[in-house]
């Protein structure tokens, strides 16, 4: 592969792997909300049909109604519209694979259930990988369906978010809090309580 091969290469993995920091919307900039979520795809040499395209699909994709809010401030809007702003910015960018650092910090509880939904409808209508990163077990036992646990730099566990889930112990050996319920049903389980399964 010669150099310049190998320049497009690196590019266009950039534009692959979306990522959106803790508190991303400390990095919205420009005036308006369609101007923000624009940056990337313009950046990216597309056409300014295409990047208008890129917005809206964006926009819809994290429940922003395009109309409504392409004019405004981005910092005249809700904590939870910001921080949805700032991943759209990210997808208008479409890539493969989105990486979310815990995407709810600091958010209020309406905030953070609007913003996981929003999460679990990407997932689920475009089928994008998504990266969690989160501290929160509750959230995870939620919305993932595996789960990698580091610790000290390596993997420690590698599992489905079921399997991980039924060594608590585990868990807790590396620092994790697990759900209540999941503590609760390990209780009884170590005390040979069965329980009947309700679905």
């Amino acid at each position: 592969m010669n150099t310049k091969d190998k320049t497009l290469a690196k590019s266009g993995l950039r534009y692959k792997i979306g990522l959106v920091f803790q508190y991303p919307e400390y990095q919205l900039f420009e005036e308006t909300i369609e101007k923000d979520i624009a940056f990337g795809p313009k950046n990216m040499g597309l056409s300014e049909a295409e990047v208008t395209e890129r917005v809206k699909e964006a926009m819809e994709l994290v429940g922003l109604d395009y109309e409504a809010k392409k004019d405004k401030s981005p910092f005249e809007i809700s904590g939870g519209q910001k921080r949805r702003v700032a991943i759209a910015g990210i997808l208008a960018m479409k890539p493969d694979i989105l990486i979310l650092d815990e995407p709810t910090a600091g958010l209020d509880p309406k905030g953070r259930d609007e913003l996981f939904f929003q999460i679990k409808r990407l997932y689920e209508k475009n089928n994008i990988t998504i990266v969690l990163i989160s501290h929160s077990m509750e959230d995870v036992a939620k919305l993932v369906n595996r789960i990698i646990i580091m610790k000290n730099g390596q993997i420690h566990l590698d599992k489905s978010t079921k399997e991980a889930f039924s060594d608590v112990d585990d868990l807790k050996k590396v620092g994790l809090n697990v759900p209540q319920i999941t503590e609760l049903m390990d209780i009884l389980r170590k005390k040979d309580i069965i329980l009947a399964k309700i679905f």
